[in-house]
């Protein structure tokens, strides 16, 4: 019996190792390869990162152009040049980094080219970059996005290709993307992008029963504001925010020159108004020499006295029919601004989400409660939706929590380009 028992035992096959079983563990599975990331890859990743971080020091200054960065490499990867767009008129990003890289003394034929935006290639305010990086001798480039403007779109790497330069297209591209996602968005839809920001307490008020708004969110938030408005072009209040809040609205960030020494642009300060019924005497009127107030008013009403009174101070005031927030939109596209902050009450800003006038949101949301049946809301009337089913959705949304509580919700108002 027991040698029966052997015998059926050695007749038993071993068990085959399966396909993907490694040498020294044969049941355990292979591990999937990594895709291999070339220390070529790791390098253009790391120089287009840069560009974008020298683009965004021109944030918000730069207006109609996009903000552009530029580093210039040897062969074998080390710095030679770097330069960004300070503002429309003046040398782009690559002749700033082509100038860098004289001033250094460095050796530009044979160089590598790092672009966050395709470069131009046509004659506006300066002449096409591509005809400089050309000129210097640079014999690869590698370009973070695909200019949207029909002037370039393709047409400047197209030149540099058929100059015989080496040209990669599409590294760090959501970075890229997402600074200039306003740029993006201004010449697909000839309209600015806009950004709604509020701050509100954990039960949904942005001001108590009484009005009283000072302060819903804590230091490290209205700092983060702060930052907010350097980024843009122009903010929009209604005359009721101006009433009750009397803000200024100016930039508070302690930085005042840009890198050649310059005053530093301040975004254009626009208030809506369908009754004129604004204060003569309000902060927003201060400062005018440094930073440009618009009033924008109903065309249907008029209140000659304190208009006559605003425009003797300095203040721009216009006319505009009907006075919508797309109005608005098409007022300040012709005005040059790419993107715009809506800092409005929740009347004016439920219009203009409504209007699609607004691409993303800035949700400050502090640790307290008010409570309070008529205590403002963010978005209050008209509804955005009347049912659930109609709810504006919003997606790729992002989370920053400060040291007191305090947390910021960013996200965009979904099939928005």
């Amino acid at each position: 019996m027991t040698s029966s028992i052997a015998a059926f035992v050695r007749a038993i096959p071993p068990p085959t190792a399966s396909k993907t079983a490694s040498a020294t563990h044969p049941l355990r599975p292979r591990p999937r390869r990594r895709p291999l990331v070339t220390a070529c890859a790791q390098t253009d990743a790391k120089h287009m990162q840069r560009a974008v971080e020298l683009a965004k020091k021109a944030v918000g200054q730069t207006r109609p152009n996009p903000p552009v960065g530029c580093v210039l490499t040897t062969p074998e990867g080390r710095v030679i040049g770097e330069g960004y767009h300070l503002r429309a008129g003046f040398n782009h990003a690559e002749v700033n980094a082509l100038q860098d890289a004289k001033n250094r003394h460095e050796q530009l034929a044979g160089s590598t080219a790092y672009v966050s935006l395709e470069p131009c290639n046509h004659y506006g305010r300066t002449p096409p970059c591509s005809a400089a990086l050309l000129e210097a001798g640079v014999k690869r480039v590698v370009v973070g996005m695909i200019d949207p403007d029909p002037r370039t779109a393709g047409n400047g790497v197209k030149t540099l290709r058929q100059a015989g330069v080496s040209v990669h297209v599409g590294v760090q591209s959501s970075l890229c993307t997402q600074l200039n996602e306003g740029f993006v968005h201004r010449v697909r839809h000839k309209r600015p992008f806009g950004i709604l920001k509020y701050a509100m307490t954990l039960d949904g008020k942005i001001a108590a029963t009484d009005g009283t708004s000072k302060w819903v969110t804590g230091p490290a938030s209205r700092q983060c504001v702060q930052h907010i408005r350097r980024s843009v072009d122009a903010i929009i209040v209604g005359g009721q925010t101006l009433r009750k809040d009397d803000p200024r609205l100016t930039v508070r960030d302690g930085r005042q020159l840009d890198a050649d020494g310059r005053p530093l642009l301040s975004p254009l300060r626009v208030v809506m108004t369908k009754t004129f019924r604004l204060p003569t005497e309000a902060r927003l009127w201060n400062h005018l020499e440094h930073t440009p107030t618009i009033v924008l008013a109903d065309a249907s009403h008029g209140n000659p006295a304190v208009a006559n009174e605003l425009i003797a101070r300095g203040v721009t005031v216009e006319q505009v029919p009907g006075l919508s927030p797309d109005d608005v939109m098409d007022y300040l596209y012709h005005k040059d601004c790419i993107n715009v902050l809506w800092e409005c009450g929740g009347n004016l800003a439920s219009q203009a989400v409504r209007s699609g006038a607004v691409q993303k949101l800035c949700a400050f949301i502090a640790p307290k409660l008010v409570g309070g049946l008529h205590a403002p809301t963010p978005l209050a009337d008209p509804p955005v939706a009347h049912g659930m089913s109609g709810a504006v959705l919003l997606h790729n949304h992002s989370c920053q929590v400060f040291e007191n509580g305090d947390v910021l919700i960013s996200a965009y108002v979904k099939d928005t380009e």
